[in-house]
Order: structure tokens, then sequence, then C-alpha cells
């Protein structure tokens, strides 16, 4: 019976601790679909922050779209990270099947090494970047932007890849090289589609991380007509006052995107980093 107890006062704790983070979570989404609904009269009327006004103020949501430039900011951030995401996986699946798969020379060394990278602050590249791309004339270029962005996500594309395919049994190999495969058809058509699983969280991951980036995209691009999400929302804060009501709804329309990415692979998405961390 004591040991019952036990079991069921710790299930309680942790459903407990569970229920705080989800509230601890859910209460600022709460607070940005709120303030995003709000218009600037129900600012000015002293609503509640957690309170839903009694109409909603959809105008925060098309000057958004219009006036704020959003739609064509979420197209570039597209542009960008449609480029970025997919060349990002497969530069960084075949330095991970070269490294679990072929017999090279120090292979745990160059995966420190690429891990290294990981360590390298963005803020620390920012200089160099742009001297660099300004003497290359790539500022102010989707094709600059996304050049970084590969460079600097390669380091966790193969740590989450590789991962995953050390775990693959090497019988799968070694069946491919009797049935005749060479290297490139046994990355393409057998160790490539069962790391779906990773190659889904990176999706997820990489989309998320590449659509939220802000350092690197306010630097190389100043043209307001190829900015990203994050620096154009900037332009929603005013000089001398924000209209919050209209910033919450930009944010929101900015999330659809990445909801929908999240969606369609969440059922991989576990399974994708359990693989990764396994080995």
């Amino acid at each position: 019976m004591e040991g019952k107890q036990k079991k069921i006062i710790k299930k309680l704790v942790l459903y407990f601790a569970l229920a705080v983070l989800a509230l601890i979570w859910v209460v600022p989404m709460f607070t940005l679909v709120a303030t995003a609904m709000k218009s600037r009269q129900d600012f000015m009327s002293g609503i509640s922050l957690f309170q839903f006004p009694e109409s909603i103020a959809w105008s925060n949501f098309i000057n958004a779209l219009t006036k704020g430039r959003l739609f064509d900011y979420m197209r570039n951030d597209l542009i960008v990270t449609c480029l970025k995401v997919p060349l990002g996986i497969f530069v960084g699946s075949l330095a991970s099947f070269a490294l679990t798969r072929l017999n090279i020379r120090y292979s745990t060394g160059i995966f420190i090494f690429f891990l290294i990278g990981m360590m390298l602050p963005m803020q620390a590249a920012l200089v160099p970047i742009n001297v660099i791309f300004s003497k290359l004339k790539l500022l102010n270029t989707y094709f600059g932007l996304f050049y970084v962005y590969v460079g600097f996500g390669i380091s966790y594309a193969i740590l989450i890849l590789r991962g995953f395919m050390k775990g693959i049994p090497k019988d799968i190999d070694e069946a491919a090289w009797v049935d005749g495969c060479n290297k490139w058809q046994l990355f393409w058509h057998i160790i490539f589609p069962i790391s779906k699983p990773a190659v889904a969280t990176l999706l997820i991951t990489d989309f998320l991380a590449t659509w939220n980036e802000y350092l690197l995209a306010s630097v190389i691009i100043n043209d307001n007509t190829k900015k990203t999400v994050p620096v154009g929302l900037m332009t929603f804060v005013g000089e001398h006052g924000t209209d919050y009501g209209y910033l919450c709804a930009g944010v929101l329309i900015s999330v659809i995107p990445v909801l929908i990415v999240y969606l369609v692979f969440q059922r991989h998405f576990v399974e994708g980093m359990a693989g990764a961390v396994k080995s």
C-alpha cells in the first residue's frame, strides 16, 4: 500500500509540475492573442491585459498586412527559408553519411571540428561578414543571407543526422553492396529515406530558427523591400509610441507558416530527436 501511495504522490507532483509549466507557456500566448484583438481605445479604457475586448479589432490584422507590409516580409522570409533549409539538410546529410557509413580516417575528429562551429557566437562574426560581403557585393541579397545561414546551421544538422544515421545497422549497407548499389545510391535510396524522422526534426527546428533569425538579417539586409519578418516587425515599433495591438497582430500572422510546418512534420519530431541523441 505504501508503495502505491508513493507512486500516486509522485504522479501528482509530476502532473502539478507539468501543469505549472504549461501555464507558464500558455499565459504569454493568451496575452499575445488578447492584445492583438484590442484597439487603441481599449488600451486607453484600462482593460486588463488578460481580458478580451468586447469587439475584435480586425483592423490590426488588416493594417499589419497592408500598411505594415507584413505580406512582403513573409514572402522574403519564405524565399530565404525555402532556399536555406533544404540545402542545409542536404549538405548536412551528405556529411553525416560520410562520417557514419564510409571508412574515413579521423571521422570523430572531423565531427568534433564541425561541432566547434556551434561554439562560435554570431556576434563575433558580424564585422567580418559585413566587410567580406561588402567587398563581394552580397549585402542586401537573398543569396548572401541564406549563404550565412547554411554556414551557421551545418553543425547542428550534422549533430542530429549523424546521431540518427549511426544507429542504422551496417547490415543494410552490406546488403546494398551485394545488390550492386554504389555509394550515392546507398545514400539517396536507402540511408536518407530511413533518416526521414531526423530530417523532419531538422525541417521543424531549422525552419523555426531561420524564420525567426533577427541578428544576421538586420546586418546583411538594409533594403526595406528585402527585409525578413523579424526585421520587418521592428518597423512596427514607433519612435514616439507603439500600437501593441497592431504589433501583436503582426506577430500572430507571422507564426502561421511555422505552425503549418510543425503540424505537418510533428509525428516524426520525437522519433528523430530520440534517434539523434541515442548514440
